[in-house]
């Protein structure tokens, strides 16, 4: 029986990116890996930003939080040690944010088409690896669902149509509500365990070990006697 896990995450979330990593880290080791099915919901971290909005991300945390923009900018660089202990690239300087609606319903064409995993990486590459802004450029969009491997005519029916899509990302966001889930990245195993933020490895290799090992079959045998099958009747 296949070991579920659900994990809400936003494309602006540095310690998604880092969690994403580690996650997969203690995955990677985990004896059941080819039963572990990975599903990406939608969790927007300031889902009141005008769609075509982009700024830059220093800027953002020093409001955000009441520090200043030195100490924000070093926060950024503090993050980027982290990525780089794991040999992950990111970009300290000069990076924006923005509404990550239509990301989370282009994700959702993703799972549909089975490349929700590339696209997802795509763009944390897009956001925290490359140069060019991510936020508010439709066009940048596009070029990065491409290099995910999704249909350019399909990428472009989903962003032409704002209701494509935006009820699968309404349902995940009302359900990591309804869970408790107020930050993200956050992590569900088979229904009913949580692992909330960026744990290092070991976190996620115990949390994957204890949903394994109490999972609950789709049908529990409660009574057994003489059967007939293809082969013929019990005698």
């Amino acid at each position: 029986m296949t070991l579920r896990v659900d994990v809400w995450t936003d494309i602006n979330c540095p310690f998604c990116y880092l969690g994403k990593h580690r996650f997969e880290a203690a995955l990677s080791e985990f004896p059941h890996r080819a039963e572990v099915q990975v599903v990406h919901r939608s969790f927007e971290l300031d889902p009141s930003l005008p769609a075509d909005h982009s700024g830059p991300v220093v800027a953002k945390i020093a409001q955000k939080y009441g520090i200043s923009e030195a100490q924000a900018a070093a926060n950024e660089r503090g993050i980027g040690a982290q990525a780089e202990a794991m040999g992950l690239p990111y970009r300290v300087v000069g990076r924006d944010y923005g509404n990550s609606f239509d990301m989370h319903r282009l994700l959702h064409l993703a799972l549909a088409r089975g490349a929700q995993e590339q696209l997802l990486d795509a763009l944390y590459r897009a956001n925290f690896a490359d140069d060019a802004a991510l936020f508010g450029d439709s066009e940048r969009l596009v070029s990065v669902a491409l290099a995910a491997g999704l249909d350019e005519s399909e990428v472009r029916a989903v962003l032409s149509d704002p209701e494509a899509f935006a009820d699968e990302v309404r349902a995940d966001e009302a359900e990591a509500a309804s869970i408790g889930a107020t930050g993200v990245p956050f992590f569900v195993l088979d229904g009913k365990y949580a692992v909330s933020g960026a744990q290092p490895p070991e976190v996620f290799a115990q949390a994957l070990n204890q949903a394994w090992s109490t999972r609950t079959p789709a049908v529990t045998l409660l009574a057994d006697a003489d059967t007939c099958g293809p082969d013929g009747c019990a005698v």
